[in-house]
């Protein structure tokens, strides 16, 4: 479980094929301090789990189901991502409840520079609209923010100058990629109300059941 604070910027420094999957090796120093091997990390918003680790660096195995829902097979050497570790039971939830499991591919849309803040405006497929509603949650490449707008299937978030400055969504461009993950909370309540919507509708067999003789 991850809050969606990033707590630094790690830098790609291999990346190698195995199998159908990639071994990853990630430079940070902050997160360093205190990371064991099986501990998880997220990067860019994908939970991943330490392999190996040296002073300061650390290695991930990303599987084929990881590579096809999210950006981490686009990751080459100099690439900046945005880390951090799982959250402690003691820890304050600064942002909000991240699984760091991604439910899709995102690509901004549209960039509105204000005074103060940045509009990034994302695409993401119309399959999920039940999912993001507007001031809702939504992680991006590992960061807790909220949808200020939803239109059609694309959706506005304003990011302030700190989260800028202390994420790699600085380095967005028109086009780019993004890992977004939906509100869990959002996917429980979808999941259940299409529960109770199922158990309501009649079948055509109905008619052909029998009622039980007293």
């Amino acid at each position: 479980m991850f809050t969606g604070l990033i707590e630094e910027i790690g830098s790609i420094k291999k990346v190698k094929s195995i199998g159908g999957g990639l071994r990853i090796q990630i430079s940070a120093a902050k997160i360093m301090d205190d990371l064991k091997i099986d501990d998880s990390v997220s990067i860019n918003g994908a939970c991943q789990t330490v392999v190996s680790l040296t002073e300061n660096s650390f290695d991930v195995e990303a599987v084929e189901e990881t590579l096809l829902k999210t950006t981490l097979e686009k990751l080459k050497p100099g690439d900046s991502v945005n880390l951090e570790r799982a959250a402690l039971p003691d820890s304050r939830l600064g942002g909000h409840f991240v699984q760091g499991h991604v439910d899709c591919i995102g690509e901004l849309a549209k960039i509105d520079r204000l005074q103060t803040a940045v509009n990034l405006w994302f695409f993401y497929p119309k399959e999920f609209t039940e999912l993001i509603v507007p001031t809702g949650s939504i992680c991006i490449n590992g960061v807790s923010l909220t949808s200020a707008r939803v239109e059609n299937n694309q959706f506005m978030v304003a990011i302030i100058p700190h989260t800028l400055k202390s994420t790699n969504l600085k380095d967005l461009k028109v086009g780019g990629k993004v890992n977004l993950e939906f509100d869990i909370i959002g996917k429980y309540v979808v999941k259940i109300l299409d529960a109770s919507n199922l158990s309501k509708r009649t079948s055509p067999l109905d008619k052909y059941i029998t009622q039980p003789m007293d």
